[in-house]
């Protein structure tokens, strides 16, 4: 498995590297990136008017980015952690469906946290029922992504950009973001620390191979299916 490990790069350019690995690579991958400058991200078929608070977000400009894959909208910025894998179907001996997907990586997690209340609730990594962390995918025929925001911490008046979505998960119970989120910095003891113990957990299945963004960046220059894109500059 190969290893990218960023920081504080831009989630735009993190998703259309990612969208690239996708359609043009083969290699196994896992994309870390400690943060990016604020922005809003949505998923393929979110609806800016039915998500997003435009008032709130004319008194406060950052960004709205349509990614390629599904799941919901997220409030990224420097205390977003992003963890991607992108793995050829045949590199596990699950089937490569939603669900099995989530099951391995809650499995994972759960190896790397070492929270005994984290678990998996509906789509949301959780700790006991406060959410920490959510998840997109994209499956190809031969190939697959899964993505995970994680809330290292998070900033109140970034997430008041965001409106009560109509649709969501049945144990958020109409909580606010307060009630229903908990930030990761309040569970661990440093970024650095869990990254570590993620990588160390990764290394007892795969073969890691840290890779730099160099020797990647090419691929952005061949012609590809582009679904990432800004909405709201």
């Amino acid at each position: 498995m190969n290893i990218l490990h960023l920081k504080n790069f831009p989630i735009l350019q993190q998703l259309q590297i990612e969208e690239a690995l996708l359609r043009l690579d083969t290699r196994n991958f896992c994309i870390i990136n400690e943060g990016s400058p604020p922005a809003i991200v949505m998923g393929i078929s979110g609806k800016p008017e039915e998500l997003i608070d435009r008032e709130k977000l004319a008194q406060n400009p950052i960004p709205v980015i349509k990614r390629f894959s599904g799941g919901g909208t997220v409030v990224v910025d420097e205390d977003t952690l992003f963890i991607s894998f992108l793995f050829q179907k045949d590199a596990h001996d699950f089937a490569p469906y939603p669900e099995p997907i989530m099951r391995w990586s809650e499995a994972l997690y759960k190896q790397a946290f070492q929270l005994p209340t984290f678990a998996l609730r509906e789509n949301d990594y959780v700790l006991e029922e406060r959410k920490i962390g959510g998840n997109a995918q994209y499956l190809r025929k031969d190939r697959w992504l899964h993505h995970t925001t994680f809330l290292w911490n998070y900033k109140k008046s970034l997430m008041d950009l965001l409106l009560h979505p109509k649709k969501t998960p049945k144990y958020r119970e109409s909580r606010t973001h307060d009630a229903f989120l908990t930030p990761l910095s309040e569970h661990l003891p440093s970024k650095e620390h869990f990254l570590d113990v993620f990588k160390e957990i990764l290394a007892k299945t795969y073969t890691l191979s840290e890779i730099s963004l160099g020797e990647i960046s090419s691929l952005l220059q061949q012609p590809h299916r582009q679904s990432t894109g800004i909405l709201i500059p």
